[in-house]
């Protein structure tokens, strides 16, 4: 369904499990991110009505998920600590050409927020299935859901506006053999999707 080319390596579930407080604070920082994204699409594309509205409710769950994980982390007695750079979104965006029309960056954008959406969606799984933390285990369950439901959100939205379905179609189809060229660099780290 996500059409990740790659996916995780499961020993990755194992650096987690001996770093809980490094992935939430990691996947609190996403969260943020996400909140971000909305919201500055919503900004920069004030002129499409049904994007902004969809970005308003998204930047609010996003909000919320990103309360729901700062909570998680007080209850287990740790702090929000640092934000770590992520490589994987940086990779991400350096997959797009600079330049070109307002349209093109708004089918990107789209696109690699699908995309992070989607191997969010992946990991949690993961998490959710193999993770020995119960209360771990219904808390992923539960997120995973909310962003395989964002990933075709954005999805949607990057072939509403792209030139043509098609166009849209191949450029998503060589940013997942792009990410699933170099994911396999990754996985190595206590981060959500590093």
């Amino acid at each position: 369904m996500l059409g990740l080319k790659l996916p995780t390596d499961p020993r990755w579930v194992n650096i987690v499990e001996k770093n809980i407080a490094d992935i939430l604070t990691d996947h609190a920082y996403c969260e943020q991110k996400a909140v971000s994204t909305a919201i500055s699409i919503a900004v920069r594309f004030p002129d499409k009505t049904e994007l902004v509205s969809a970005m308003i409710v998204l930047a609010q769950e996003e909000i919320s998920h990103f309360k729901l994980v700062h909570d998680l982390l007080i209850k287990r007695g740790y702090t929000l600590g640092k934000e770590r750079k992520d490589e994987y979104v940086i990779k991400i965006m350096n997959f797009f050409e600079k330049g070109g029309p307002k349209s093109n960056h708004l089918v990107h954008k789209l696109l690699y927020a699908a995309l992070i959406e989607a191997r969010s969606c992946e990991r949690f799984r993961l998490l959710s299935e193999n993770l020995p933390d119960e209360e771990l285990c219904h808390f992923y369950r539960k997120l995973m859901i909310s962003e395989a439901n964002h990933y075709t959100l954005f999805l949607n939205f990057a072939r509403k506006y792209g030139e043509s379905k098609e166009a849209v179609n191949k450029k998503w189809e060589e940013l997942l053999e792009f990410e699933g060229a170099f994911i396999k660099t990754l996985g190595k780290q206590s981060l959500m999707h590093g």
